[in-house]
């Protein structure tokens, strides 16, 4: 309950700080022609979409595979045929005509526009999603709807909505002293000129110049309440209890940890011409392995999940893959399905990107690892890298205990990399989860100060404007991370705009990186971002070495993680 009464209180104060700035005017216009329920439908649309889509009850067509892109080009679709039904008055009967006759309980007369204005405050919503503080962050960050997170969305919602509304009846009151046709136009000309200017990304470099202006308080004004201590106690408790405590073997004595739960909720499967499930794979020994691609961790997993599936197949084990992801452009279906091709994965994946099998087994970490005996029952639980020897031993115990028979020599796994204790931690770029930095960075557009000389070791620093999200971080102008780490290996999950190339400079303490001492993705000192991907940095050799690495980002790199090998 306390938490639910600081969110309808952060709601209210986002809706007031700059981040509501790009879609205010929408909010306004929409909201000042048409009948007296108009504005109400907006609010109502801004607020429905929003708290759906933070709570995770409405994956929308990220559930489907198509990406988290496709809901903000939705949405600025939307506005813009708002604007264009304003300027243009017959497309405009006609739209309202639909929507009107769509649902009985819509407005006949006097409410006229309460149904298209619904329309334009969804679309709003989707848009409007990015402006969810820490509070939203770690909701959605639990992943799935639930009897904590959803009340907790609702009341978000509800506090911007009030606020939004009363902003809404005042423009109204506004537009109304000045009638005739040109203030219609006007507004759909408003309206369009929101749709361009999301569209072009140019409210992010209009939010970048207030946050470098204006003072934090203004900028972000909910950021005391939502990281109180009552707060952050509270948010502690969303997690989940794992449901099979991770449990190595002991010898060929595998423990029986209870029924598995079959695959839930999946979308896409790769590598399968049908989704599977545990009921049908009985008789089947069946290893589980919970990742996603952009996970070091994860990665380094896979020489051993091929060469299993490789040796022991025939003998009756099946490898199945689920792809939770971390990202949202994880949730891609292209994305998954890229990089299944890249790392030569043949045993079938699923797609849970609504993170219902997660949560059914009440996973906690990416990777994790299940081994299933031929009953369906869970006889091994990992978590992280390590122990492969112990869990080929448990597959041929449970495989012999199957009835397979001849099962010869081990896998070869052939040459692979292991982590070492010495490795800087892994850090998020995002507001959520950043360790490890010199400033913690906090939701919203922010102005860092160039660093003065070199970060102690395993610690990061900002320099320049970045937009922070939950999650990633985007390059404004004159971006600058500098990181003291030390390991084998850098790597750094990026993305671009729109999927345009773009830049990040690569200098080792203080100077372009060697070709001998780049990462494979690194060419004359710097990478070129397209895809959402992984990117090897740094490659420093066989053993953990010391640097300062400064990578320079050009304005629309999007970052989101640091791992290290």
């Amino acid at each position: 309950m306390l938490l639910v009464a600081f969110a309808l209180l952060a709601g209210a104060g986002t809706a007031l700080s700059p981040c509501v700035l790009p879609i205010l005017p929408a909010v306004l216009s929409a909201g000042a022609t048409g009948g007296p329920r108009r504005p109400l439908g907006v609010v109502l649309g801004l607020a429905a979409t929003f708290a759906l889509t933070v709570a995770g009850v409405a994956e929308l067509v990220v559930g489907t595979g198509a990406g988290q892109q496709v809901l903000r080009d939705v949405a600025v679709a939307v506005v813009a045929l708002a604007g264009l039904v304003l300027l243009v008055p017959r497309l405009g009967e006609r739209v309202e005509r639909a929507l009107a006759g769509a649902g009985r309980l819509g407005p006949r007369s006097r409410g006229h526009g309460f149904w298209s204005g619904l329309g334009v405050g969804a679309a709003l919503g989707l848009l409007y999603v990015p402006c969810a503080g820490p509070i939203l962050a770690a909701v959605i960050s639990v992943g799935a709807a639930s009897a904590s997170t959803v009340p907790i969305a609702l009341a978000y919602a509800a506090g911007s909505a009030l606020v939004l509304f009363a902003l809404a009846l005042g423009g109204r009151r506004v537009a109304a002293r000045l009638r005739g046709p040109a203030v219609r136009a006007t507004l759909g000309a408003v309206l369009l000129a929101t749709a361009v200017v999301l569209a072009t990304n140019t409210d992010q470099r209009f939010e970048a110049t207030l946050a470098a202006h204006l003072p934090s308080v203004l900028v972000d004004p909910t950021s005391g309440l939502e990281r109180s201590h009552a707060v952050q106690q509270r948010l502690a408790a969303l997690g989940h209890a794992p449901r099979f405590k991770p449990m190595a073997s002991h010898g060929d004595k595998l423990p029986d940890l209870g029924p598995a739960p079959d695959f839930r909720g999946t979308e896409k499967w790769f590598n399968t011409p049908h989704p599977l499930t545990l009921r049908g794979l009985r008789g089947h020994v069946v290893l589980v392995d919970f990742w996603t691609y952009t996970c070091i961790n994860c990665l380094r997993t896979l020489p051993y999940l091929k060469a299993w599936y490789a040796r022991y197949r025939n003998d009756g084990l099946v490898v199945v893959g689920v792809h939770t992801p971390e990202f949202g452009f994880e949730h891609d279906a292209g994305n998954v399905g890229d990089a299944i091709a890249r790392f030569g994965i043949r045993y079938p994946v699923a797609q849970d990107n609504a993170y219902a099998t997660w949560f059914a087994w009440r996973n906690q970490a990416w990777p994790s690892e299940y081994l299933i005996d031929a009953r369906g029952h869970v006889r091994e639980a990992r978590e992280g890298e390590g122990g492969y020897a112990d869990t080929e031993r448990s597959i041929r115990t449970l495989l012999a205990a199957a009835g397979a028979r001849r099962l010869g020599g081990h896998a070869d796994v052939g040459p692979v990399t292991t982590p070492g204790a010495l490795e800087t931690p892994e850090t998020y770029l995002g507001a959520a989860r950043a360790e490890g930095w010199l400033v913690p960075p906090h939701r919203g557009l922010l102005t860092f100060p160039p660093t003065a000389g070199d970060p102690p070791l395993n610690r990061f620093a900002y320099a320049g404007t970045w937009r922070i999200g939950a999650q990633p971080a985007l390059a404004v102008r004159d971006a600058v991370i500098k990181a003291h780490v030390v390991g084998r290996a850098v790597y750094l999950v990026l993305g671009s705009a729109g999927g345009r190339p773009r830049t990040v400079t690569v200098l080792l303490d203080g100077k372009r990186i060697p070709p001998g001492e780049a990462g494979a993705d690194v060419d004359h000192g710097r990478i070129v971002v397209r895809r959402q991907r992984l990117y090897s940095v740094a490659a420093f050799g066989t053993r953990p070495r010391d640097h300062v690495l400064t990578l320079r980002f050009a304005p629309g790199v999007t970052g989101y993680s640091f791992t290290f090998g």
